[in-house]
């Protein structure tokens, strides 16, 4: 079971200080939320991001794009240090060579499925990725409830994913406590994205300790 803090929703003005912080607290990854406004209605970060931060952490960079047409940035991303890029099966009509793209760079490939598509549009391609992402929020903004529904998916790529002896994690992000949390481990996810829930605490350890004693 690994925890993602989501930096979506540290300082901006302090990001390697909140980077560093959940690192020495525990947390298996750095979750990094790229948008840029078109397929959802924000903006964050670019690759310059990504490579101020590859220096000072050790984690893996999960670099998750909510972009559109994601090809045009695959590369700039891996050179800037991303361990693990995630596309949306929505964002691109070439979802086999993008991912390829990334396989390409020698970067861990990860798919990703917005909460309203079906888990069938990414079938093909399973069999090639190193994770997939699960939304259970619709992407684009921290702090939003977590969609039940959502748990119906990650049951069905589990089972998939023994049935045909896949290897791909499994990653839930969005609406993520303790709670929902389990209610996902036990679906079948084990890499969980929290941003809110961590960072907007007064004590960000104390809830990277709640969530891996609810994933116990």
């Amino acid at each position: 079971m690994k925890i993602a803090p989501s930096i979506l929703s540290a300082d901006f003005a302090n990001l390697e200080r909140d980077v560093q912080f959940v690192e020495q607290h525990g947390a298996d990854y750095i979750h990094i939320d790229v948008m840029d406004g078109q397929f959802v209605p924000n903006i964050t970060f670019g690759p310059n991001v990504v490579k101020a931060l590859r220096p000072v952490t050790k984690l893996p960079l999960d670099v998750h794009l909510m972009i559109v047409d994601p090809e045009r940035y695959i590369e700039a991303f891996a050179d800037a240090g991303a361990d693990i890029i995630g596309i949306h099966v929505e964002a691109t009509n070439h979802i086999h060579r993008a991912l390829q793209m990334i396989k390409n760079k020698e970067v861990k490939a990860e798919i990703v499925l917005n909460p309203g598509t079906s888990i069938e549009a990414i079938k093909p391609v399973l069999s090639m990725v190193d994770q997939v992402l699960v939304m259970t929020v619709n992407p684009g903004f921290g702090g939003q409830s977590f969609i039940e529904a959502t748990l119906e998916k990650i049951q069905a790529l589990a089972q998939i994913k023994q049935e045909k002896g896949y290897h791909y994690d499994i990653q839930v992000d969005g609406g993520i406590v303790p709670q929902t949390a389990k209610l996902c481990k036990e679906a079948g996810a084990n890499v969980f994205v929290a941003g809110s829930y961590i960072y907007d605490a007064d004590h960000p350890e104390e809830r990277i300790q709640a969530l891996k004693e609810a994933l116990k």
